[in-house]
């Protein structure tokens, strides 16, 4: 009796089969947790059950038990768009089944299974809002065995108990609500020992919620006439002494810049691009000395590889028309495809994707800006200017160049300016929050608005304000002067669109 009894638990309660994988499909680097539930199902092998007692002597007929509810609560770690670290506590519920023997008699057993474990998530992005994913990984699963023999079955041990490692493997789809929620389905299996010494699978089919607790990423924040905001709360800020450091006056700060976006998966320039581009060959044959480097950027829909290539083509046909229509010499223009590695909104949204297919034309900075008159176009030209740490003091030596910027809007006044404020991630080696960087960014750009509306007469109607915290660095931070560069104002000229 006591080898029909082990036998029962051996072969009948772990022959089962699953597949589920929990992942966050979120920002690019993100904390993430969340609960999954549904339906376990476990293969309970009756032939082997049959077979054992028919070797002690009995013949038998089988009911199973073998569906429950299970779950699992989580949390993650997504290091980027293709790959987390995830681990969790699971509950995969109960199964069992019921021998009735001939000469009479009834053996019951049951399982329970519970465990943790740590996967590797293998993501891929399939939509804006939609990913698929698969997993591998270790679970360390405690399992409690039950038995119960009446009339010819006897049982010797009824309560067998078992932990062991063993792994685990999944797939599944993600659809994200918003940037903090997200809804999946998944199939997960776990491959487990029972306290007999078997081993068998247990499938989990699940739908669960996961939620995004990483860093806030807002979006920049647009004013015009807000006073300055009161200090910001920080960070264990070091001594301003150790990391101001001393700036030479920049004199050619006045430079074109060009932005513009291109469709899904083309590299065509379209009409209302080239007249842009018209004006970008106006400012450089007024400034014959200056160059341009022409970036080129992608989404990251697709490969990498691809969407570097991409890039390249499309930073290739802006200079090509550059030279060919507009008669820029080649030797004064560069092209460079940076693919989906510098994206400046979220590749999240589909507005994000088409902001960052774009191109950018940085072209080296003129010494003034007075003798030149815009043709009408959406076209920047910028004027950048530094900050000391946690401070926005408008430094003496940039007084001059504002003043030359209210005399280049007073001479075009159909010319508005958006004032755009920046700050770094650290200061010296303390780590600023961002909601911090965020409030002194918005300092230092209403800082300069102020300026221009009081000492320079310039209507503050013609003015805005954006505040991108630590959102858009220059530089890593990691020494002092990068930090420094990070810390700054930038002044973009609009120019009208042409009304055609």
């Amino acid at each position: 009796m006591k080898k029909s009894a082990r036998t029962v638990g051996a072969l009948g309660l772990l022959g089962c089969a699953a597949m589920t994988c929990p992942f966050a499909a979120a920002a690019d680097s993100d904390w993430y947790g969340g609960l999954s539930i549904g339906q376990t199902k476990a293969k309970i092998d009756d032939a082997r059950i049959t077979s054992g007692l028919l070797g002690s002597g009995f013949s038998s007929s089988i009911t199973d038990d073998n569906r429950d509810i299970g779950f699992k609560l989580f949390g993650g770690y997504k290091f980027n768009k293709n790959f987390a670290v995830e681990g969790g506590y699971f509950n995969l519920g109960t199964f069992g089944f019921t021998a009735t023997t001939n000469p009479p008699g009834t053996l019951d057993g049951k399982i329970k299974v519970q465990g943790l474990n740590i996967d590797a998530v293998g993501i891929l992005p399939v939509a804006e809002k939609f990913s698929a994913f698969g997993r591998i990984g270790l679970q360390y699963a405690q399992v409690k065995d039950s038995f119960a023999g009446s009339g010819a079955i006897t049982v010797a041990n009824s309560n067998p108990g078992k932990t062991a490692a063993n792994y685990k493997a999944g797939l599944g789809v993600q659809y994200d609500l918003t940037p903090s929620l997200g809804l999946r389905g998944e199939w997960e299996r776990y491959r487990i020992n029972d306290a007999v010494g078997n081993r068998g699978d247990i499938n989990m089919l699940s739908v669960g919620l996961v939620f995004v607790f990483g860093e806030d990423k807002p979006a920049p924040a647009k004013r015009a006439e807000t006073p300055p905001a009161p200090p910001p709360a920080r960070v264990a800020e070091a001594a301003p002494a150790a990391v101001i450091l001393p700036v030479a006056v920049q004199t050619q700060r006045y430079c074109s810049i060009l932005d513009f976006q291109f469709e899904i998966n083309q590299d065509t320039i379209q009409r209302e691009e080239k007249e842009k581009l018209g004006v970008v060959a106006t400012f450089m044959r007024k400034y014959p000395d200056t160059t341009a480097v022409i970036e080129g950027h992608s989404d990251e829909v697709g490969p990498a590889e691809k969407n570097i290539q991409l890039s390249q083509r499309r930073a290739e046909s802006v200079v090509s028309y550059l030279a060919d229509e507009q008669k820029i010499a080649r030797s004064r223009l560069s092209a460079v495809g940076y693919g989906e590695s510098r994206p400046v909104a979220d590749n999240r949204t589909r507005e994000g994707k088409q902001a960052n297919r774009r191109i950018n034309a940085i072209i080296s900075c003129a010494t003034d800006i007075e003798g030149l008159r815009p043709i009408p176009a959406r076209i920047t030209m910028a004027m950048e200017m530094e900050f000391d740490p946690f401070k926005d003091e408008i430094k003496p030596e940039y007084l001059g160049e504002l003043r030359k910027v209210a005399d280049f809007m007073k001479a075009n006044p159909s010319v508005t300016a958006t004032v755009q404020g920046h700050a770094n991630k650290f200061i010296g080696k303390e780590k600023v929050t961002p909601k911090a960087a965020m409030e002194v960014s918005q300092r230092r750009a209403q800082r300069v608005v102020d300026y221009l509306v009081t000492r320079l007469d310039i209507a503050r109607s013609r003015l805005s304000t954006e505040a991108f915290g630590q959102t858009r660095r220059i530089n890593y931070g990691t020494t002092l002067e990068g930090q420094q560069e990070n810390r700054r104002v930038n002044i973009i000229f609009n120019y009208p669109k042409r009304v055609s």
